[in-house]
């Protein structure tokens, strides 16, 4: 078992192991090829700054998609160039999904849990909701008030509104997406 990135080290038994495998994939071809290939793949993503353990995740997976996918290969020799294909899609796709991301508040909470921030009860003139609502458009505000402290359901906000049920839905989200930093600095 080696542990070198991809591009180097191409052994007569990693042919032969990528031979095997694509004459005949079988749980016992690729196993062997699995066993030979994954610590490559570690090493090519961590040569690439990945971080160990997503690296270890990520291998996983793009031996997963070698194993589904092996018949798509038309050229055996651009083995090794399909699976550096295959690891760094799935690289990009893993950082093209944590980028959008986005933290969001649970409004449902908000209420306790600057209440227990205060010491004040929700209600009473302490309560801050208003001035969280300070931060965003007025559209959005609107929306949130009739959402958390009126308790309308989605459908009835967009009914009231005149606007699509999605337009409602995307209000709420980005007014959520506004508040969450002030709320976790409040909160922290």
């Amino acid at each position: 078992m080696t542990n070198e990135p991809l591009k180097k080290g191409r052994s007569p038994r990693d042919r032969e192991l990528i031979d095997r495998f694509l004459d005949s994939p079988s749980e016992q071809s690729f196993e062997e090829l699995f066993h030979a290939f994954k610590p490559q793949v570690v090493a090519f993503l961590r040569s690439r700054r990945c971080e160990f353990s997503l690296a270890e995740d990520l291998a996983q997976e793009v031996m997963l998609t070698v194993y589904r996918k092996a018949h798509q290969l038309r050229v055996r020799r651009s083995f090794r160039g399909w699976l550096c294909k295959i690891a760094l899609n799935a690289m990009r796709v893993h950082y093209a999904n944590k980028a959008h991301r986005l933290e969001t508040v649970d409004m449902a909470t908000v209420a306790d849990r600057l209440a227990i921030q205060q010491n004040h009860k929700p209600g009473t003139p302490a309560f801050e909701f208003l001035h969280w609502m300070s931060f965003l458009d007025s559209s959005e505000s609107e929306v949130m008030k009739l959402r958390f402290i009126e308790e309308w359901e989605y459908h009835e906000i967009a009914e009231a509104r005149a606007v699509p049920i999605g337009t409602v839905q995307w209000r709420v989200f980005n007014a959520k997406k506004k508040l969450a930093p002030h709320l976790g600095a409040k909160a922290a």
